[in-house]
């Protein structure tokens, strides 16, 4: 088996978190989770997933802080997977998947929708800046680097932002890299 490439340590926040939760069968049992499931028969019946597979994605969820380990049954010994406010904190990441594999992988309509329970209506995630209300996609807003990016960073991304509020540093404006030559 090929070992796989850690990103634990990477300073990009979308590598560390593909790190934590990136694997598949993870962000499964994270979706089953938010249904409902809890318990390591519920999982391996609704994933039809090996048992040695679901033991180590479960070991693994748990021991990255996403689900806690509770005893439910004395005799014999048994867990429930519970989610923690780490783990709640991805749903809106689920939902977010959700939208766009119906957008993009759907040819012949969703299958799973997200729906306010109020009313029935289909609602579409979108992604906000909490602040001003204002979509995130689009050429409105970008990704920058902030203080604590290091120079591969800088480097690689366009802008940076040192503090929020403050104008955006173009990282490859030619007359800053002549004044840096110099």
């Amino acid at each position: 088996m090929v070992a796989r490439t850690s990103f634990e340590t990477r300073p990009c926040p979308i590598a560390r978190s593909l790190d934590e939760v990136g694997e598949w069968w993870s962000i499964l049992l994270l979706r089953d989770a938010f249904q409902g499931l809890t318990r390591f028969d519920q999982f391996q019946k609704s994933l039809e997933i090996a048992p040695n597979i679901l033991t180590r994605r479960l070991n693994s969820l748990v021991e990255r802080g996403l689900f806690e380990k509770r005893a439910y049954c004395e005799r014999p010994l048994r867990h429930e997977y519970v989610l923690t406010a780490k783990a709640r904190d991805f749903r809106p990441v689920l939902l977010s998947l959700l939208a766009w594999g119906n957008k993009h992988l759907a040819p012949e309509g969703p299958s799973l929708v997200v729906v306010d329970k109020a009313d029935g209506r289909w609602a579409e995630p979108v992604l906000v800046d909490r602040e001003s209300g204002k979509e995130l996609d689009g050429e409105g807003f970008t990704m920058a680097t902030a203080p604590k990016a290091t120079d591969r960073m800088r480097r690689r991304y366009r802008f940076s932002s040192e503090a929020s509020g403050l104008p955006l540093i173009d990282n490859f404006d030619p007359s800053r890299e002549e004044a840096r030559s110099k």
